[in-house]
């Protein structure tokens, strides 16, 4: 009986000073066990998790989904972090097409198969970052019905399935279209779409 009761004060001892019985010495004899110590060390604080950086004031979260970003940021205002000539980001990019079943319809190596090239000099819609984004999150019927319209044309012409659902990150699609991006081979004045000093004015 008077095992039981000095296990259970050991027990209570050890939760209330907030450390693990694993640690206490379940083999200490009864006199230290009902002994308090004369100078218990305070159980350390835990470690301050790092602060996050603050948001710059409009800055995208690419953590989002693609379909919450496309709907938090206005038309024209979406922009990729990464450059075309960032190899890391350009390998991750292609690495993401082939997780996400691109290639089923554009190609293995995104050069076309029942639907059009990724790898060409074509910009169906315009190549600026905002355009493509929308057109991968939306799929061309939800671009059109937000007032996109057909600049280019492809031998293989196939609607684009919205994928803002599928992808899981922003971050995730913006790799994808610095891949296209790096494997575009058109007119350098073209890359990264119509030039601001060649756009029509908008309508009223």
């Amino acid at each position: 009986m008077n095992r039981v009761l000095i296990g259970c004060v050991i027990a209570t001892s050890a939760v209330l000073a907030g450390i693990g019985l694993a640690g206490t010495g379940w083999a200490a004899d009864k006199a230290k066990a009902t002994k308090p110590a004369a100078h218990a060390a305070a159980p350390a604080a835990p470690a301050a998790a790092p602060a996050a950086a603050p948001a710059a004031a409009g800055s995208q979260d690419n953590s989002k989904p693609p379909t919450d970003l496309v709907k938090a940021t206005p038309k024209g205002k979406l922009k990729n972090p990464y450059q075309d000539t960032d190899a890391d980001a350009v390998k991750a990019g292609q690495g993401v097409i082939l997780s996400y079943g691109c290639s089923g319809c554009h190609g293995g190596g995104g050069g076309g198969g029942m639907c059009p090239p990724l790898t060409n000099d074509t910009w169906v819609y315009d190549g600026d970052d905002d355009t493509l984004f929308r057109l991968v999150t939306l799929g061309t019927d939800e671009l059109q019905k937000n007032g996109y319209v057909r600049h280019g044309r492809e031998n293989v012409v196939g609607p684009m399935p919205p994928m803002g659902t599928i992808i899981k990150t922003s971050d995730d699609l913006w790799k994808i279209l610095a891949f296209v991006r790096s494997k575009y081979s058109g007119d350098p004045k073209y890359k990264f779409g119509t030039p601001e000093s060649e756009k029509a004015p908008p309508s009223d």
